[in-house]
């Protein structure tokens, strides 16, 4: 098996070989992780992998609403962001989610630092075309990567909670999934590991289901229209094809309760589900 480092995406910054991987997770997944996997991951940082996080939050912040008495709505998939909803999610993302994974990380030896996407523009943002009906949520129009590469270069993988913002001072509440494929694709990461509580995408073999190896998106579309995906499936491959931005031509889907999972991707080890983009 070749080394880890070996296959991680090489990008060039002050003259020195980078070897990134961004990592997607939801913030409830994250908190339901083992205690091996965050091992993993330090052991990665620690042999030269600098891995850059990026979180989400929701049922935290359905949950934070709920306390507070404020109603919340989806529409078409997205929260409708009112200004008191904005409050909150800023505060459950940006603080006591991204702060809970810091301090986890560090508890197994890793080193973190944990930011917003409104930290130096870090995420710059305008409104979605049906904002109107939505409320504050972005859409990402620019990442400042060199603020990335600055945590990188002091020896932090960088945490950061989906928060956007516009030169008018203007918060945003940006999707996770996408803020993620934005954030690799500034970065020229290809390839995006989506962290989960599902192995992969089944398909039916017979009497029993396989994980696929690897699908495109338009097979993923064409599994949900004869109802192969379904329930509450549909949503996590969904999730994983808005990584697919900019640079990024693949996403893989796995089980982050899996041994050593992060290690075994960025090895070449054939494990969870490749979305690839087709050209």
């Amino acid at each position: 098996m070749q080394s880890a480092v070996g296959h991680a995406d090489q990008v060039k910054h002050t003259g020195v070989a980078r070897r990134n991987f961004v990592m997607k997770c939801g913030g409830s997944t994250l908190a339901a992780l083992p205690d091996s996997f965050f091992d993993d991951l330090a052991r990665l940082q620690s042999e030269g992998l600098q891995p850059v996080i990026v979180h989400g939050g929701g049922p935290a912040i359905s949950d934070n609403l709920a306390k507070l008495g404020i109603e919340t709505e989806f529409i078409h998939g997205l929260r409708k962001t009112t200004e008191p909803v904005l409050d909150v999610v800023e505060m459950v993302l940006a603080g006591s989610i991204n702060k809970q994974i810091v301090r986890r990380i560090g508890m197994h030896g890793g080193r973190a630092l944990g930011l917003s996407g409104s930290d130096g523009y870090l995420i710059e943002a305008k409104p979605v075309p049906n904002a109107a009906e939505v409320g504050w949520v972005g859409e990402v129009t620019s990442v400042q990567a060199s603020i990335i590469t600055g945590v990188l270069d002091m020896g932090y993988m960088p945490v950061i909670a989906p928060i956007g913002i516009d030169r008018s001072g203007q918060r945003y509440n940006i999707n996770a999934d996408t803020a993620a494929g934005a954030v690799a694709s500034h970065l020229g990461v290809s390839r995006m590991i989506v962290v989960t509580d599902v192995p992969g995408i089944l398909k039916k073999n017979g009497v029993e289901k396989k994980v696929l190896e690897s699908i495109t998106v338009q097979e993923i579309e064409d599994m949900i229209s004869t109802g192969e995906i379904y329930g509450g499936m549909i949503p996590k491959v969904r999730a994983a094809i808005a990584c697919i931005h900019g640079k990024v031509k693949e996403v893989v889907i796995v089980d982050g309760s899996e041994p050593q999972v992060l290690s075994r991707v960025l090895s070449g080890e054939s494990i969870g589900t490749r979305i690839v983009r087709m050209q």
